[in-house]
Protein backbone atom coordinates (compact mmCIF):
# COMPACT_ATOMS: atom_id res chain seq x y z
CA UNK A 1 0.00 0.00 0.00
CA UNK A 2 1.02 3.31 -0.57
CA UNK A 3 1.60 5.95 2.36
CA UNK A 4 -0.50 9.11 2.74
CA UNK A 5 2.42 10.95 2.13
CA UNK A 6 3.53 9.90 -1.24
CA UNK A 7 3.90 11.84 -4.57
CA UNK A 8 0.79 11.53 -6.98
CA UNK A 9 3.51 9.58 -9.46
CA UNK A 10 4.16 7.26 -6.60
CA UNK A 11 0.80 6.19 -6.32
CA UNK A 12 -0.11 6.38 -10.49
CA UNK A 13 2.98 3.83 -10.38
CA UNK A 14 2.15 1.92 -7.58
CA UNK A 15 -1.58 1.54 -8.59
CA UNK A 16 -0.78 0.36 -12.20
CA UNK A 17 1.84 -2.17 -10.76
CA UNK A 18 -1.19 -3.52 -8.63
CA UNK A 19 -3.51 -3.92 -11.26
CA UNK A 20 -0.99 -5.81 -13.77
CA UNK A 21 -0.57 -8.62 -10.90
CA UNK A 22 -4.24 -9.29 -10.98
CA UNK A 23 -4.17 -9.70 -14.97
CA UNK A 24 -6.00 -6.16 -15.34
CA UNK A 25 -6.26 -5.62 -19.09
CA UNK A 26 -4.41 -2.00 -19.22
CA UNK A 27 -3.73 -1.31 -15.94
CA UNK A 28 -2.36 2.10 -17.19
CA UNK A 29 -5.48 3.35 -18.58
CA UNK A 30 -7.47 2.38 -15.12
CA UNK A 31 -4.63 3.17 -13.12
CA UNK A 32 -4.71 6.92 -14.92
CA UNK A 33 -8.60 7.01 -15.36
CA UNK A 34 -9.68 5.85 -11.86
CA UNK A 35 -7.46 8.10 -9.76
CA UNK A 36 -7.98 11.09 -11.66
CA UNK A 37 -11.57 10.65 -11.68
CA UNK A 38 -11.30 10.62 -7.99
CA UNK A 39 -9.34 13.86 -7.93
CA UNK A 40 -10.93 15.60 -10.86
CA UNK A 41 -7.69 15.86 -12.32
CA UNK A 42 -7.05 15.44 -16.07
CA UNK A 43 -4.00 13.47 -17.91
CA UNK A 44 -2.47 16.44 -18.19
CA UNK A 45 -3.09 17.39 -14.28
CA UNK A 46 -1.94 13.92 -12.98
CA UNK A 47 1.15 14.14 -15.25
CA UNK A 48 2.29 17.75 -14.61
CA UNK A 49 1.36 17.62 -10.57
CA UNK A 50 2.92 14.27 -10.47
CA UNK A 51 5.52 15.67 -7.87
CA UNK A 52 2.67 16.72 -4.93
CA UNK A 53 1.47 14.59 -2.31
CA UNK A 54 -1.94 13.73 -1.39
CA UNK A 55 -4.10 15.09 1.43
CA UNK A 56 -5.18 12.23 3.71
CA UNK A 57 -8.83 12.49 2.95
CA UNK A 58 -7.48 12.09 -0.63
CA UNK A 59 -5.57 9.26 0.03
CA UNK A 60 -8.18 7.83 1.40
CA UNK A 61 -10.63 7.76 -1.05
CA UNK A 62 -8.29 6.95 -3.47
CA UNK A 63 -7.44 3.49 -1.45
CA UNK A 64 -11.07 2.98 -1.41
CA UNK A 65 -11.51 3.24 -5.19
CA UNK A 66 -8.67 0.99 -5.69
CA UNK A 67 -9.86 -1.55 -3.96
CA UNK A 68 -13.09 -1.76 -5.44
CA UNK A 69 -11.56 -1.73 -8.84
CA UNK A 70 -9.08 -4.54 -7.47
CA UNK A 71 -12.46 -6.66 -6.31
CA UNK A 72 -13.12 -6.53 -10.27
CA UNK A 73 -15.50 -3.89 -10.32
CA UNK A 74 -15.08 -1.70 -13.67
CA UNK A 75 -13.60 1.77 -13.72
CA UNK A 76 -16.51 4.08 -14.69
CA UNK A 77 -18.83 1.85 -12.34
CA UNK A 78 -16.39 3.07 -9.03
CA UNK A 79 -16.83 6.72 -10.96
CA UNK A 80 -20.41 6.38 -11.31
CA UNK A 81 -19.72 8.03 -14.89
CA UNK A 82 -18.59 8.01 -18.19
CA UNK A 83 -18.03 9.71 -21.09
CA UNK A 84 -19.63 8.68 -24.58
CA UNK A 85 -19.58 10.83 -28.03
CA UNK A 86 -18.21 13.48 -25.99
CA UNK A 87 -20.46 13.83 -23.83
CA UNK A 88 -20.52 13.30 -20.08
CA UNK A 89 -23.34 10.22 -18.89
CA UNK A 90 -23.88 9.54 -15.04
CA UNK A 91 -24.36 5.16 -14.50
CA UNK A 92 -26.60 3.21 -12.17
CA UNK A 93 -26.73 -0.52 -11.30
CA UNK A 94 -29.19 -0.85 -13.90
CA UNK A 95 -27.97 1.17 -16.44
CA UNK A 96 -25.52 -0.73 -19.13
CA UNK A 97 -22.11 1.11 -19.00
CA UNK A 98 -21.85 2.65 -22.38
CA UNK A 99 -19.23 1.47 -24.66
CA UNK A 100 -17.18 3.19 -27.21
CA UNK A 101 -17.90 0.82 -29.85
CA UNK A 102 -21.58 1.98 -29.53
CA UNK A 103 -20.60 5.31 -30.96
CA UNK A 104 -20.66 3.93 -34.59
CA UNK A 105 -24.15 3.29 -34.13
CA UNK A 106 -24.53 7.14 -33.65
CA UNK A 107 -22.52 7.94 -36.30
CA UNK A 108 -24.03 5.69 -39.03
CA UNK A 109 -27.72 7.15 -37.97
CA UNK A 110 -26.86 11.22 -37.82
CA UNK A 111 -26.71 11.70 -41.17
CA UNK A 112 -29.95 9.80 -41.59
CA UNK A 113 -31.43 12.21 -39.57
CA UNK A 114 -30.01 15.57 -40.21
CA UNK A 115 -31.37 14.51 -43.86
CA UNK A 116 -34.47 14.56 -42.50
CA UNK A 117 -34.78 17.41 -40.36
CA UNK A 118 -33.16 18.87 -43.71
CA UNK A 119 -36.42 17.70 -45.85
CA UNK A 120 -38.77 18.16 -43.19
CA UNK A 121 -37.60 20.61 -40.56
CA UNK A 122 -37.92 18.19 -38.00
CA UNK A 123 -37.51 14.44 -36.52
CA UNK A 124 -38.79 11.89 -34.37
CA UNK A 125 -36.11 9.13 -32.68
CA UNK A 126 -37.29 5.61 -30.60
CA UNK A 127 -34.71 4.37 -28.48
CA UNK A 128 -35.91 1.22 -27.33
CA UNK A 129 -34.16 -0.14 -24.39
CA UNK A 130 -32.54 3.65 -23.57
CA UNK A 131 -30.36 2.51 -20.87
CA UNK A 132 -28.65 5.63 -19.64
CA UNK A 133 -29.60 7.24 -22.75
CA UNK A 134 -26.32 7.88 -24.27
CA UNK A 135 -27.90 6.90 -27.66
CA UNK A 136 -31.04 9.44 -27.62
CA UNK A 137 -28.68 11.80 -26.02
CA UNK A 138 -25.93 12.30 -28.12
CA UNK A 139 -27.98 11.82 -31.51
CA UNK A 140 -30.55 15.10 -30.41
CA UNK A 141 -27.43 16.87 -29.06
CA UNK A 142 -25.96 16.56 -32.64
CA UNK A 143 -29.40 17.22 -34.10
CA UNK A 144 -31.12 20.27 -32.29
CA UNK A 145 -34.34 20.06 -34.46
CA UNK A 146 -34.37 16.13 -33.34
CA UNK A 147 -37.01 15.23 -30.44
CA UNK A 148 -37.09 11.53 -28.95
CA UNK A 149 -38.90 8.74 -26.74
CA UNK A 150 -36.81 6.47 -24.73
CA UNK A 151 -37.95 3.78 -23.69
CA UNK A 152 -37.09 0.92 -20.77
CA UNK A 153 -38.51 -1.53 -18.41
CA UNK A 154 -36.47 -0.10 -16.23
CA UNK A 155 -38.08 2.63 -14.06
CA UNK A 156 -34.07 3.12 -12.36
CA UNK A 157 -32.77 3.57 -15.54
CA UNK A 158 -35.54 5.80 -17.23
CA UNK A 159 -34.90 7.91 -14.10
CA UNK A 160 -30.97 8.35 -14.98
CA UNK A 161 -31.63 8.36 -18.61
CA UNK A 162 -33.69 11.87 -17.97
CA UNK A 163 -31.31 13.06 -15.60
CA UNK A 164 -28.44 12.42 -18.20
CA UNK A 165 -30.78 14.65 -21.10
CA UNK A 166 -30.88 17.27 -18.65
CA UNK A 167 -27.43 17.70 -18.01
CA UNK A 168 -26.31 17.50 -21.78
CA UNK A 169 -28.88 20.20 -22.69
CA UNK A 170 -31.68 18.29 -24.15
CA UNK A 171 -33.99 17.60 -21.54
CA UNK A 172 -36.70 19.31 -23.50
CA UNK A 173 -36.26 17.29 -26.75
CA UNK A 174 -36.18 14.08 -24.61
CA UNK A 175 -39.60 12.04 -23.46
CA UNK A 176 -39.05 9.00 -21.09
CA UNK A 177 -41.52 6.33 -21.20
CA UNK A 178 -41.69 3.03 -19.73
CA UNK A 179 -42.24 0.23 -22.18
CA UNK A 180 -41.40 -3.14 -23.07
CA UNK A 181 -40.47 -2.69 -26.85
CA UNK A 182 -43.43 -0.81 -28.18
CA UNK A 183 -46.04 -1.97 -25.69
CA UNK A 184 -46.39 1.65 -24.67
CA UNK A 185 -45.34 3.10 -27.34
CA UNK A 186 -47.48 5.73 -29.73
CA UNK A 187 -47.43 7.71 -32.84
CA UNK A 188 -44.52 7.27 -36.04
CA UNK A 189 -40.77 7.84 -35.66
CA UNK A 190 -38.18 8.75 -38.68
CA UNK A 191 -35.57 6.42 -36.64
CA UNK A 192 -35.68 3.47 -34.56
CA UNK A 193 -32.47 2.37 -32.56
CA UNK A 194 -31.82 0.13 -30.18
CA UNK A 195 -28.80 -1.53 -28.78
CA UNK A 196 -30.64 -4.67 -27.04
CA UNK A 197 -29.78 -7.41 -25.03
CA UNK A 198 -28.31 -9.77 -27.67
CA UNK A 199 -25.90 -12.20 -25.36
CA UNK A 200 -27.31 -15.94 -25.53
CA UNK A 201 -28.61 -16.86 -22.12
CA UNK A 202 -26.53 -20.01 -21.73
CA UNK A 203 -22.91 -17.83 -22.76
CA UNK A 204 -23.61 -14.85 -19.39
CA UNK A 205 -21.86 -17.06 -17.20
CA UNK A 206 -18.82 -17.59 -19.21
CA UNK A 207 -18.62 -13.24 -19.88
CA UNK A 208 -16.08 -11.44 -17.73
CA UNK A 209 -16.83 -10.56 -14.19
CA UNK A 210 -16.57 -6.96 -14.88
CA UNK A 211 -19.27 -7.35 -17.44
CA UNK A 212 -21.01 -10.29 -15.47
CA UNK A 213 -21.16 -8.80 -12.09
CA UNK A 214 -21.64 -5.26 -13.11
CA UNK A 215 -23.86 -4.64 -16.14
CA UNK A 216 -27.81 -5.69 -15.18
CA UNK A 217 -28.45 -9.25 -16.40
CA UNK A 218 -31.42 -8.09 -18.58
CA UNK A 219 -29.65 -5.78 -20.58
CA UNK A 220 -27.64 -8.18 -21.68
CA UNK A 221 -29.96 -11.76 -21.59
CA UNK A 222 -30.22 -12.11 -25.36
CA UNK A 223 -32.52 -15.32 -24.92
CA UNK A 224 -31.64 -18.81 -25.62
CA UNK A 225 -29.85 -17.65 -29.26
CA UNK A 226 -29.54 -14.43 -28.43
CA UNK A 227 -32.02 -13.05 -31.23
CA UNK A 228 -35.22 -12.33 -28.85
CA UNK A 229 -34.59 -8.40 -29.20
CA UNK A 230 -33.83 -8.61 -32.96
CA UNK A 231 -37.22 -10.40 -33.30
CA UNK A 232 -39.37 -8.54 -31.17
CA UNK A 233 -38.14 -5.11 -33.15
CA UNK A 234 -38.25 -6.37 -36.31
CA UNK A 235 -42.10 -7.26 -35.45
CA UNK A 236 -43.15 -4.07 -34.27
CA UNK A 237 -40.89 -1.23 -36.43
CA UNK A 238 -43.21 -0.88 -39.37
CA UNK A 239 -46.12 -0.22 -37.26
CA UNK A 240 -44.40 2.90 -35.73
CA UNK A 241 -41.94 3.83 -38.66
CA UNK A 242 -42.52 6.92 -41.08
CA UNK A 243 -41.91 6.20 -44.92
CA UNK A 244 -38.36 6.01 -45.66
CA UNK A 245 -37.62 5.78 -42.03
CA UNK A 246 -34.57 3.89 -40.88
CA UNK A 247 -33.97 1.36 -37.78
CA UNK A 248 -30.76 1.06 -36.36
CA UNK A 249 -29.34 -1.79 -34.43
CA UNK A 250 -25.75 -2.89 -32.60
CA UNK A 251 -25.61 -6.91 -33.02
CA UNK A 252 -23.12 -9.21 -31.58
CA UNK A 253 -19.88 -9.84 -33.48
CA UNK A 254 -21.55 -12.99 -35.22
CA UNK A 255 -24.92 -11.99 -35.77
CA UNK A 256 -25.03 -10.42 -38.91
CA UNK A 257 -26.52 -12.77 -40.50
CA UNK A 258 -29.01 -13.53 -38.00
CA UNK A 259 -30.03 -10.73 -37.30
CA UNK A 260 -30.64 -9.62 -40.99
CA UNK A 261 -32.68 -12.48 -42.06
CA UNK A 262 -34.66 -12.12 -39.07
CA UNK A 263 -35.05 -7.97 -40.50
CA UNK A 264 -35.72 -9.45 -44.05
CA UNK A 265 -38.45 -11.73 -42.88
CA UNK A 266 -40.10 -8.89 -41.45
CA UNK A 267 -40.24 -6.69 -44.62
CA UNK A 268 -37.08 -4.74 -43.93
CA UNK A 269 -34.22 -4.09 -46.69
CA UNK A 270 -30.35 -3.91 -45.00
CA UNK A 271 -29.09 -0.74 -46.56
CA UNK A 272 -25.95 -0.27 -44.33
CA UNK A 273 -23.76 -2.89 -42.06
CA UNK A 274 -20.74 -1.27 -40.15
CA UNK A 275 -17.94 -2.74 -37.82
CA UNK A 276 -16.68 -1.86 -34.63
CA UNK A 277 -13.01 -0.66 -33.89
CA UNK A 278 -11.96 -4.12 -33.61
CA UNK A 279 -13.11 -5.15 -37.17
CA UNK A 280 -16.37 -6.96 -36.04
CA UNK A 281 -19.86 -6.42 -37.24
CA UNK A 282 -21.38 -4.35 -34.84
CA UNK A 283 -24.30 -2.11 -36.53
CA UNK A 284 -27.07 -2.73 -38.82
CA UNK A 285 -29.25 -0.48 -40.55
CA UNK A 286 -32.60 -1.25 -42.44
CA UNK A 287 -35.26 0.28 -44.39
CA UNK A 288 -38.63 -1.28 -45.00
CA UNK A 289 -38.79 -2.42 -49.16
CA UNK A 290 -40.36 -0.11 -50.87
CA UNK A 291 -43.27 -0.97 -52.88
CA UNK A 292 -43.35 -0.92 -56.81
Amino acid sequence: MIAAQASLAALLAETRRRFAEIGISDPATDARTLIGGILGLSLTELMVRGAEQLSPQEAERVASAVARRMAREPVHRILGRRSFYGLEFELSPETLEPRPDTEILVDSLLPHLENIVARNGAARVLDLGTGSGAILVALLKSCPLATGVATDISAGALEIAARNAHINGVGAQFEALFSEWFAAVFGQFDVIVSNPPYIRSDAIAGLESDVREHDPARALDGGHDGLDAYRAISGGAAGFLEPNGIVGVEIGYDQKGEVSAIFDAAGFSLIEALGDYGGNDRVLLFKRYVSV
